[in-house]
């Protein structure tokens, strides 16, 4: 069992050192990371949808990763706000790590971009350990998960800098607890914010938005104490993975959002090699 924990702690030392590398690149270009944890389902790629349109509309420079087991839906959702979008399929695994999101960045994120949002795999366990270099982490709740959600899962919660409830526009018919879920948020992660949205009612829109670039700009973020607790004992991670893993097979799609959406997209790749490769993607 010792040796099972010395290699989980391993293995996470490891990609904390390959995170602040990549926040230390990211910023001194300008980027901020945006790290977008929930549930499958929760709506996220749909906020996310949104806030990508908005900011496009002020002129913020804005770009998009989503990491997923399988399927290219989300990215093609999201390449519909006309911004650069890449497709990670992890082929089972249950998380981005920052060493990972490193190389599927490298040659592919635009080098004036304010702001990167990256949708990561839908699982609010195994991601939680993981920081992607992030300036701001955000978890997603939908009205239909129940107020019990941060309980359940304190260690996604208990590290957010940010905590968003989605889907409001449904509250009243799912008799979603509002006050229950602030008040477990607080037990788990005290004097974080909780922003309500909807994404299709428009509620709160554009909030994530505001908070990013505020996280970009070293003001008004969130620490937690979770977090800080971390930091004084080194390395207090809790993660249920106990090895190492080669990603030089994960999948990426970049989306050329310049092209007709309309058209159908083409693949001509073949998965019996491992091995990392771009498609370009017209619609």
């Amino acid at each position: 069992m010792c040796r099972v924990v010395d290699l989980r702690q391993a293995v996470l030392a490891k990609n904390d050192v390959a995170a602040q590398v990549l926040r230390t690149e990211l910023t001194a270009r300008g980027t901020t990371v945006v790290n977008l944890l929930s549930s499958p389902g929760s709506g996220k790629t749909a906020l996310l949808e949104r806030e990508l349109l908005l900011a496009r509309e002020r002129g913020v420079a804005v770009a998009a990763l989503t990491a997923d087991l399988a399927t290219e839906n989300d990215a093609v959702r999201l390449a519909r706000s006309g911004v650069p979008v890449k497709q990670v399929l992890t082929d089972g695994l249950c998380h981005l790590e920052a060493a990972m999101l490193g190389r599927h960045l490298d040659g592919w994120l635009p080098e004036d971009t304010r702001l990167l949002f990256v949708e990561n795999v839908g699982n609010l366990v195994c991601p939680a350990g993981y920081d992607l270099g992030e300036s701001l982490r955000v978890v997603l709740a939908s009205v239909t998960e129940g107020e019990d959600k941060p309980l359940k899962y304190p260690t996604a919660f208990g590290l957010a800098q940010l905590v968003v409830v989605t889907k409001t526009d449904i509250a009243r018919a799912v008799e979603f607890d509002e006050a229950g879920f602030r008040a477990n948020v607080e037990q788990v992660n005290p004097g974080v914010e909780v922003v309500l949205t909807s994404a299709r009612a428009g509620e709160g829109l554009g909030v994530l938005l505001d908070r990013a670039l505020a996280a970009g700009a070293g003001t008004g973020t969130h620490t937690p104490v979770m977090a800080r607790q971390q930091h004084a004992h080194g390395a207090g991670h809790d993660h249920d993975h106990d090895h190492e893993r080669d990603y030089d097979h994960d999948h990426e799609r970049d989306y050329d959002h310049d092209h007709d959406e309309d058209h159908e997209r083409g693949h001509d790749h073949d998965h019996e090699h491992p091995h990392v490769h771009t498609v370009a993607q017209t619609r």
